[in-house]
């Protein structure tokens, strides 16, 4: 089931080395946005967190500022920011100063925030999180909407609240809503009709938990005067290709393993269990992740379509897993190989290929035959 003129983008927390220089690995970030930019891809979500010590940018409108003023083409967005650590209207106002400096290139994703704990280091339980996200959300698109708000929670204030200038984008920005393990997000996505980005894994199960979630968008949707719009989800997965499968094996043993290791000890969902030896057929068993050839990138994104019912954007989770050179050569062998597949773009030029060779023996031989024309033509002068 391959959807035409699906977009590419990658999911940028990111994950970097705990041993590894902090400023060199923030450069090669903006390297990668710069390189996907040159390659065609359509975007990229950047991600917020502040503990853990491996996905170190604290603050995504930040990179994105400088990143909009090294590429051209790519839209890039917040992946999201986590609402239940910033003032509802300091969001908005920010995020309104990067759509006009953007010149409607921003995205804004938001969410409840992934590791708990950044929350515990702000005195926010956890439990609070997805309340004050659906809380924050709904005080940001008011302001986003123009309009004057007055509310007070128990962890912000609002008095006559009104932004100064209106977002470049009309009638606003596109936004979208991080959904995981809880139907959170779908809902809150779906109450106020904007996309959304799922995050959870591309399993069987997982692929199921995401249709189930999009049904509840849709419902919420149109309980609430929106309209669905399938193009405006987009789901993350994992994906690492190469030449061959062998090739992509030995050039993921660079970074996996220290990864793993994060998910399974510091972060609080273990996308690879503890008993498990050798990650990498478990990620291919479970088809959590691709570790291949761009005929399995191609394979994997299309049940997942199939799987999912269809969504408008697939991302890539950044994740580091090979060395700088074998990474950028994997995002430069989908851009080369896999869009193509699910854009079309290839199709009449292999009609184009295919009645010039259905054909090749008659304009072969008509070609021969004008130039046999002409010589009898030259030597008939001749004579003359």
């Amino acid at each position: 089931m391959a959807m035409r003129h699906l977009r590419f983008g990658i999911f940028l927390a990111p994950f970097h080395a705990v041993g590894e220089n902090p400023t060199s690995a923030l450069q090669r970030d903006m390297e990668l946005l710069q390189h996907l930019d040159a390659i065609g891809y359509d975007e990229a979500w950047v991600g917020e967190h502040h503990s853990g010590g491996m996905e170190i940018i604290a603050c995504p409108e930040m990179f994105v500022a400088a990143a909009l003023e090294r590429t051209r083409h790519i839209r890039l967005g917040t992946g999201v920011v986590s609402l239940p650590y910033h003032h509802p209207f300091l969001v908005a106002d920010r995020m309104v100063q990067l759509d006009h400096m953007a010149r409607g290139r921003a995205m804004f994703g938001v969410g409840p925030g992934s590791l708990t704990s950044d929350a515990f280091k702000m005195g926010i339980h956890p439990s609070d999180q997805r309340r004050r996200m659906n809380e924050g959300l709904d005080a940001v698109v008011r302001l986003l909407n123009g309009e004057v708000v007055n509310e007070e929670t128990d962890w912000y204030k609002l008095v006559d609240a009104q932004l100064q200038i209106r977002p470049y984008t009309q009638p606003r920005m596109e936004m979208a809503v991080a959904a995981s393990r809880s139907p959170s997000g779908a809902l809150a996505a779906g109450r106020h009709g904007i996309g959304m980005l799922s995050i959870g894994g591309t399993s069987d199960a997982a692929l199921a938990a995401h249709a189930n979630n999009w049904n509840m968008y849709e419902e919420t949707a149109r309980e609430n005067g929106k309209t669905a719009d399938r193009n405006n989800w987009r789901i993350v997965s994992l994906m690492h290709i190469a030449e061959t499968r062998a090739r992509a094996e030995a050039n993921v043993e660079f970074g996996l393993p220290e990864w793993v290791k994060y998910f399974r000890e510091v972060a609080t969902f273990p996308i690879v269990p503890g008993d498990i030896g050798d990650p990498i057929p478990f990620l291919r068993d479970t088809r959590t992740a691709v570790i291949g050839t761009p005929d399995d990138a191609i394979e994997h994104i299309e049940r997942m379509l199939a799987g999912s019912g269809g969504f408008g954007g697939f991302l890539e989770l950044a994740h580091n897993w090979a060395d700088w050179e074998a990474t950028k050569r994997s995002y430069e062998l989908m851009a080369r190989y896999v869009v193509p597949h699910f854009r079309g773009a290839v199709e009449l030029r292999q009609a184009s290929w295919n009645h010039a060779w259905r054909n090749h023996e008659n304009f072969a031989g008509a070609a021969a035959a004008a130039v046999q024309s002409e010589t009898e033509k030259y030597q008939a002068r001749k004579k003359g």
